[in-house]
């Protein structure tokens, strides 16, 4: 079996990949996905709760950078998320593969991460397939505004898909203060 840390690094990686796929703004609905992931670069930080399962109630905290891939519509993405003392270096990346999207948590379903089976790009939202072997389920991002955005991921159980993470993120600016300028 996982330990608490090594599962509840999975759930947040789910949560990092839904960030650097799911901030698109409502302006650019038909400007194309290559269009969704420019829009997605940049810094985002914010909170996350297992909502669900045995660590239900487990808060985290996750700080992410992602960058545009070049020539394609995807994304990679770097940082960090803290559960208490425990702090995981958290990486994704994801490419687009047809009409649909293929990636990798960490180092993917066959070592401790996910791998990112399919994804599709709409308008406010984007829904995203994981796997990692018996394992599977879905992120879905939605946009509440600009520079907050909202994940949920869930896994099926049987016939049923059951929300077990939630995360809201924001969008890191430059930290420069006005008064902190020499003139």
């Amino acid at each position: 079996m996982f330990s608490r840390p090594s599962l509840i690094a999975r759930g947040i990686a789910a949560a990092t990949l839904a960030t650097v796929a799911g901030a698109a703004s409502p302006a650019l609905s038909g400007a194309g996905d290559k269009a969704f992931f420019e829009q997605v670069s940049g810094q985002w930080k914010g909170p996350g709760e297992i909502v669900a399962g045995k660590y239900k109630g487990t808060k985290f905290t996750c700080d992410l950078t992602g960058e545009a891939a070049d020539g394609t519509a995807g994304i990679k993405l770097d940082g960090h998320c803290r559960v208490g003392v425990f702090k995981q270096p958290m990486s994704a990346v994801i490419t687009q593969a047809g009409k649909s999207y293929t990636g990798k948590f960490l180092d993917g379903a066959d070592g401790k991460g996910l791998d990112i089976v399919s994804g599709n790009v709409a308008k406010d939202k984007v829904v995203v397939g994981i796997n990692r072997k018996k394992l599977n389920g879905a992120m879905i991002a939605r946009l509440q505004d600009p520079s907050t955005l909202n994940i949920t991921i869930s896994v099926k159980v049987e016939d049923t898909m059951v929300p077990v993470i939630g995360v809201r993120l924001s969008r890191e600016l430059d930290n420069i203060a006005v008064g902190s300028i020499k003139k």
